[in-house]
């Protein structure tokens, strides 16, 4: 779990595969690195090279599938020697944060899976509710599980045939057994399958590159390696990339795009874009909205780095308000920072985020950040910015109240750890001893995004798919 000086929220993970380029695992390695936002407890890249040679018993094209994974960033898993052993055309990564069946080597992806008809690789972001459901079904009929990971379970359920004419069939057989929330990557010795659920929860999209094909958890990540953004893969869609190119199965007749409204609020790299929507113009007219919804009379705008620097621009827009550099981010504290006492974990905001003295005493402030869950942080800004002077400070948020816990792959996965799911706004005001606090409405993001459908489960409680034991456990030993 993260520690009290890490950011509030954090996403499961993000995935990037490789179909026909060279040196694939090299750019898994460059599309990685700029998903690294999206994970940062464990890396892995799974290469494969389906022209080694002949095998002597079947007398088929033999495929070679290496791997390489670790706990740690992506810059300090991988290296010219590693990923030197990482051959082939075809590559499929995964960046990721400990939330489903928790944290340790075994649970960091790509997984790899050998069997006689045909070794294959996958990835995943996103979260399974049904689960515990499925892990009870398949270890009744002999599974064994090599990670506690609920991205293993695909696995189990795909039948394995030698026929390969029927892999999709059996693929679209196990997407229709899964719930919730997921993008899944499957590296196969001859092909590439890309599926996204049903709900699109998740963001996954396809890129060109020399004659090939590069899919990513965001369209950043392209831009990175040089692809040129195709589409985005639809909701309730496989798309498989082989020798004859492109080709697309929609594995379910359901259809929806709640796209998770988080992922355009915090998540996601100000330059991606999602579903055709670019997350800095969404967060910068989200700004210009909060203001239209919740004005105030201050001397200056300052947003909370780096997700929240551009619905403050909006906002300073809106507002006629200064817009001004009143935070600083450390941005060499990193993932392993010691903090050597109690006394300093206290403070542990003060390592990541400075305030700029001479531009904030004697102003009043409106402090701009993207969404309040623990409110951890965001009392020990304000307590910063009071103590270098600020007369007064305005929090405005956002987004609207996180009232539930997310089952897709968040790591708010309980009430008790939510704010504002027992407190109303006066008393969160209260509790980070802001002058004032006022939340972005629902309505916005719709407009923002210029979307009619969106996941707000976490403001609203409308999860869009069944929930199984998962509200249940969010409620046990509950205090509220």
């Amino acid at each position: 779990m993260s520690n009290i000086s890490d950011r509030e929220i954090h996403e499961e993970c993000g995935v990037f595969g490789v179909y026909n380029v060279s040196n694939a695992a090299n750019l898994t390695y460059y599309g990685l690195h700029a998903l690294q936002h999206r994970g940062q407890e464990g890396c892995g890249i799974v290469a494969c090279d389906s022209h080694c040679g002949i095998d002597a018993q079947s007398q088929q094209n033999s495929a070679n599938f290496s791997t390489y994974k670790g706990e740690g960033l992506v810059t300090e898993i991988f290296n010219e020697k590693t990923l030197a052993s990482l051959a082939g055309n075809s590559a499929i990564g995964h960046v990721r944060y400990s939330t489903a069946g928790g944290g340790g080597i075994k649970n960091v992806q790509p997984f790899v899976f050998r069997h006689h008809t045909g070794t294959f690789a996958l990835a995943h972001n996103g979260n399974l509710v049904n689960s515990r459901e499925l892990s009870k079904y398949l270890e009744d009929r002999g599974s064994l599980f090599q990670s506690t990971s609920d991205s293993e379970i695909l696995a189990h359920l795909i039948k394995k045939e030698k026929d390969k004419s029927a892999r999709i069939y059996h693929i679209i057989d196990a997407l229709n057994m899964i719930e919730g929330a997921f993008a899944f990557l499957i590296l196969m010795e001859d092909s590439l399958y890309v599926c996204r659920d049903k709900y699109g929860l998740r963001p996954i999209s396809i890129g060109k590159l020399n004659g090939g094909w590069v899919v990513s958890s965001e369209t950043c990540a392209l831009d990175t390696v040089g692809a040129t953004f195709v589409r985005d893969v639809e909701a309730g869609e496989i798309v498989i990339f082989d020798k004859d190119g492109m080709r697309s199965v929609d594995y379910s007749k359901f259809k929806h795009n709640y796209l998770c409204a988080m992922e355009y609020i915090y998540f996601s790299r100000p330059d991606s874009d999602l579903e055709r929507c670019n997350v800095h113009a969404f967060r910068k007219e989200s700004g210009k909205l909060l203001y239209e919804e919740s004005p105030v009379d201050a001397d200056i705008v300052v947003g909370v780095p780096d997700s929240s620097l551009s619905a403050a621009v909006g906002y300073a827009e809106a507002s006629g308000i200064p817009y001004e550099l009143g935070l600083v981010k450390n941005k060499y504290v990193g993932r392993t920072f010691i903090q050597p006492s109690q006394n300093m974990r206290e403070k542990g905001v003060r390592m990541k985020l400075s305030a700029v003295r001479s531009i904030v005493a004697g102003k009043r402030v409106v402090l701009i950040d993207d969404s309040l869950v623990r409110g951890t942080t965001s009392r020990r800004i304000v307590a910063l910015l009071r103590e270098v002077g600020a007369l007064e400070i305005h929090v405005r948020i956002a987004s609207p109240q996180i009232t539930h816990p997310c089952f897709y792959g968040v790591d708010t996965s309980t009430f008790d750890e939510l704010m504002s799911a027992h407190k109303n706004i006066e008393q969160v005001r209260q509790a980070i001893n802001a002058d004032s606090l006022a939340f972005l409405s629902e309505e916005a993001l719709y407009k923002a995004s210029t979307r009619k459908e969106l996941c707000l489960s976490c403001f609203n409680g409308n999860y869009p798919t069944a929930l199984y034991q998962s509200i249940a456990e969010a409620n046990k030993d509950s205090k509220f």
